[in-house]
């Protein structure tokens, strides 16, 4: 009988999903009890909407082992979404320039799997949804990169493809999205009344010197972003984010949310060893492989070859390699994140100091961090520096075999301002929103439509 050795075992990657629909100047005296409800439930019937997607089994995808949805087709699922809800402060939600406008922006970013890697699109007037044009840009790009023609002029413009761009803005943007049979929307689509109220206020109160017009100490003017991170389970993460901008932005105004490593990065990496090793709590024993539950092999057995074989911890720690990922999405005021290349900041401090991501995202985020102290004395006072992030990290470590022995996740979340809305689905399948640093995420159930329960939080979380 001839003997075959066995290839080492693809990972086994657990999905994961996160999403913001913004950050700023949010305080419980800023938000009723009403609209504090439309938030949250607007955020859960978002999230269980897409982690009910992100784990529905269709067909093999484009560079995938996976039946299941790309890290790619679930973060801009999310977005989409968000874009559609009134609520957040992109697609219909967008804010308005200083002249009445919507300029909208988007962009997407994987940490492997296509060539560009990352789009963003911006100065759109017309796009329905930005983040599907990002997203059309980033699949078309293997084939612009060499110069094959995906689509044809048809006007005034010679707009081919996107060629080996990253950034397309404006009118040309938008040729490529009606070549891509995008939805084109008239620009009075994207009106909002209460966005409309916000712009006209915001220069009401500039005008009678009460600081400027794109921000608030009194009330939460959007100057943030929606956005979402998926890790799919080819251990691919992917971060999708869109906005209308800053609340009364100049027109022609281009900011974090469509510029690689300002507001928004994905990579990935290896690194010998596993210096952010988390005590090898997944797989352990002395046995030559770790045996998966009779259920679980059941469960995955369609989806991945030999799931139930790993190869055991090495007693040689020095011989491994860990494979690191991470994706993360801003949110807050956006000239900041461009002057300190938040987005990317956070990915060199997790690659090259070997820290985790979550430690990465604090630094560069959370109280205190890079992005609050590039505020100077205006901290406080213009809106500068205000604003958070979200992300995954995932984490696969192999031995000198090649063989998986550890693979884990991590969502990362942190903001330096009064509030940040957001949403995630923990290891349980169960859904959480947030606003605020200090209020208890109490979990809410969700049917399979992604209808929330309320428990009525808003009481304990005033409190708190």
């Amino acid at each position: 009988m001839e003997y075959k050795r066995q290839q080492p075992a693809l990972p086994v990657v657990k999905p994961r999903l996160i999403i913001h629909g913004g950050a700023g100047n949010i305080t419980p005296a800023s938000l009723s009890p009403d609209r504090y409800k439309e938030y949250r439930d607007s955020l859960l019937t978002i999230v269980s909407k897409t982690h009910s997607y992100m784990h529905t089994p269709s067909q093999p995808r484009r560079n995938s082992t996976s039946p299941f949805p790309t890290a790619l087709e679930t973060a801009t699922f999310a977005v989409v979404l968000l874009e559609d809800n009134p609520l957040f402060n992109s697609g219909h939600g967008a804010v308005f320039t200083r002249d009445g406008t919507n300029e909208l922006e988007a962009s997407v970013m994987v940490s492997r799997g296509f060539a560009k890697r990352a789009v963003g699109v911006m100065g759109l007037r017309r796009v329905r949804n930005p983040i599907l044009l990002a997203r059309r840009i980033l699949e078309h790009g293997d084939a612009d990169l060499v110069g094959k023609r995906t689509a044809s002029s048809t006007d005034g413009l010679d707009v081919p493809s996107a060629q080996g761009h990253t950034q397309l803005h404006g009118e040309t943007a938008e040729t490529l999205a009606e070549q891509y049979g995008l939805e084109m929307v008239e620009p009075g689509y994207f009106f909002t009344q209460r966005r409309w109220d916000e712009h006209v206020r915001g220069l009401e109160r500039e005008k009678e010197g009460r600081g400027v017009g794109t921000w608030s100490a009194d009330e939460y003017f959007p100057q943030g972003t929606c956005g979402a991170i998926a890790l799919d389970a080819d251990g691919v993460t992917c971060c999708a984010t869109s906005t209308g901008g800053l609340t009364n932005k100049l027109t022609g105004r281009i900011g974090d949310t469509p510029t690689p490593g300002a507001g928004f990065w994905a990579e990935e990496w290896t690194e010998a060893g596993e210096p952010t090793g988390s005590g090898w709590r997944d797989v352990q024993g002395p046995s030559s492989s770790v045996m998966l539950s009779e259920g679980l092999k059941g469960l995955l057995a369609d989806c991945f070859p030999s799931p139930s074989l790993y190869a055991p911890i090495p007693s040689d720690r020095s011989s491994l390699i860990t494979t690191r990922s991470v994706a993360v999405s801003g949110t807050g005021n956006g000239d900041s994140f461009l002057r300190t290349a938040a987005a990317r900041t956070v990915g060199s401090i997790a690659r090259y100091s070997a820290l985790s991501s979550a430690v990465a995202v604090t630094k560069v985020t959370g109280p205190g961090g890079e992005l609050q102290r590039s505020a100077g004395d205006r901290w406080g006072k213009t809106g500068e520096g205000e604003g958070g992030m979200i992300g995954i990290e995932s984490v696969i470590v192999r031995d000198g075999k090649g063989e998986v022995v550890e693979t884990r996740s991590d969502i990362l979340q942190d903001f330096n301002c009064g509030g940040m809305f957001r949403a995630w689905v923990d290891d349980q399948g169960i859904a959480f929103a947030r606003v605020w640093r200090s209020e208890s995420a109490i979990p809410s159930t969700y049917s399979g439509e992604g209808q929330p329960e309320d428990p009525g939080l808003w009481a304990g979380e005033k409190q708190s």
